[in-house]
């Protein structure tokens, strides 16, 4: 019986012969600032949750990324990792000099897997402070500033706010306890709410916290150095995350309201961006590509949207950044509540299922549902003389798809995400001619649900292929499942792109 899931693909009635492949604008090269790429496949960054809890590399990290580099894309961009020397969970991190011997295996690892084929950019990242979701009673009890609002609310319940001692403080830390959500959101303050009900969220514009107020004074700073110990390590390449829930794409945003010169009005909001692009490619040698992702639409209320965003593709363009990658969406201010112990994750609300499309998405469907805001940002960005490469993601998952993408010059370069876990030799199984051998993802974001719940991320499909995989010397995660993808067995060794 034919699974149902490959009814919803994107239909492909046929791959291309290895001739086919070989003359396709997607195997071109492309030049990336200093840097020249073999082909114009990407993997774009994705974090697997394989560190060590101190930020550091280890062999299923090396393991991960050698599996992709086996498929030969033209670039691979290593997950969102830290700038800061904080805990962070098993995430990477580039926030002090210890990092450096463990990412340069990992560079060194992807260039011998994949014959020198693949360039190897990381993606450099800053977040704030976000707090699980505290049980009720902790949270009255221990984290809620009590005011004189608290108290206000109390006394004009009918019951007598007694003499202020701190019997009557836990008096009122119990009567808060005991109300309903729907009292509590006419007694607490909207942050004050968000933190009981969500977690407690730092945002730029939290002034008020010494730390928040000096951001723009230490972040570009850390992603300078940081940079610079990445290219010790042997990066070709830094993305500047400026995508999505964190901090850099939050003063991006036209909710940043700070009223320091970092927010309010567009270029104000763009300056730090700009200073800290400026500070990493001073920072680290002319031969190393420096450029950012950001977002083509934040997708929320009140947030930026795709005419703010040709600004900021404009502005970085002009600014020199070596290319420009394009998400959407992604953003905490829509999120779905999490449970008590939790914390919020951004990609659970309409701005989440933007960011990673299913099959099951409004019309026109998943597949480069973003491409036409990205069209829009590089003609902005052409017409402003430049010629920046740009590239686009988002439920790309054939060859003929990314090839009209490029034709048209919507784009520069086409990345692909989750086809690229479902199946890591699938760009080589393109130029070989054998794109019926495909492992096609069926995008049902099983691995955003590991991804969600900080779980090592894998892909449904390498252990559901009808026994096809039997070996056993794949490594597996606790409860059975393959940590990488199954080697394509059938396909053979390939030499130099062109060969």
């Amino acid at each position: 019986m034919t699974d149902r899931r490959f009814s919803r693909l994107l239909p492909v009635d046929r791959w291309p012969d290895a001739s086919e492949a070989r003359a396709a604008k997607w195997f071109q090269p492309v030049q990336l600032g200093p840097v020249r790429a073999q082909t114009r496949t990407w993997v774009p960054a994705m974090v697997p949750w394989r560190a060590t809890g101190d930020g550091l590399v280890t062999t299923a990290v090396l393991d991960w990324y050698r599996r992709f580099a086996q498929g030969q894309p033209g670039v691979i961009v290593v997950e969102a990792t830290g700038i800061r020397d904080v805990p962070s969970g098993p995430l990477l991190r580039a926030g002090h000099d210890r990092f450096i011997d463990g990412l340069s295996q990992l560079t060194q690892t992807v260039k011998e897997a994949s014959a020198g084929q693949t360039k190897v950019f990381i993606q450099l990242i800053d977040f704030l402070a976000i707090k699980r979701r505290p049980p009720k009673e902790k949270f009255f009890a221990q984290h809620l500033v009590l005011t004189d609002a608290h108290r206000a609310a109390r006394h004009a319940s009918g019951q007598v706010e007694p003499v202020e001692t701190d019997a009557s403080d836990g008096a009122l830390r119990a009567w808060l306890a005991a109300q309903s959500d729907d009292v509590l959101r006419s007694v607490l303050t909207p942050r004050e709410f968000e933190a009981y009900s969500r977690g407690l969220r730092e945002r730029v514009t939290d002034v008020h916290l010494p730390h928040i107020a000096e951001l723009p004074k230490v972040l570009p700073g850390l992603f300078a150095e940081a940079a610079k110990r990445c290219e010790q390590a042997g990066f070709d390449g830094v993305e500047l995350h400026f995508a999505h829930a964190y901090t850099m794409a939050s003063f991006l945003s036209a909710a940043n309201d700070r009223s320091d010169g970092y927010g309010g009005a567009l270029e104000h909001r763009t300056r730090l961006p700009l200073e800290v692009f400026a500070a990493t490619r001073a920072a680290v040698s002319p031969s190393v590509a420096v450029g950012c992702r950001f977002l083509a639409d934040e997708i929320i209320e009140g947030g930026s949207h795709v005419d703010d965003a040709t600004q900021f593709g404009v502005a970085f363009a002009r600014a020199g950044m070596d290319f420009i990658s394009l998400s959407r969406g992604g953003k905490f201010e829509d999120a779905r509540p999490p449970k008590v112990g939790q914390a919020v994750y951004p990609y659970t609300g309409v701005s989440g299922h933007e960011c990673m499309p299913t099959p099951m998405i409004a019309a026109p469907g998943p597949w480069g549902r973003n491409v036409p805001a990205v069209a829009r940002i590089k003609r902005a960005i052409v017409d402003a003389g430049c010629a920046t490469p740009i590239v686009a993601c988002g439920g790309i998952s054939s060859f003929w798809q990314a090839e009209a993408v490029l034709t048209s010059g919507e784009a520069d370069v086409v990345a692909s995400a989750r086809q690229s876990i479902a199946d890591p030799d699938w760009f080589m199984k393109i130029r070989l001619g054998r794109g019926d051998e495909i492992r096609r993802c069926f995008f049902t974001n099983y691995c955003e649900g590991l991804d969600q719940s900080h779980e090592v991320v894998t892909c449904q499909r390498w252990d559901r292929l009808r026994g096809e995989f039997d070996d056993d010397t794949v490594a597996r995660t606790a409860d059975g499942r393959r940590m990488t993808a199954p080697a394509a067995s059938l396909l053979s060794p390939v030499g130099p792109l062109g060969t």
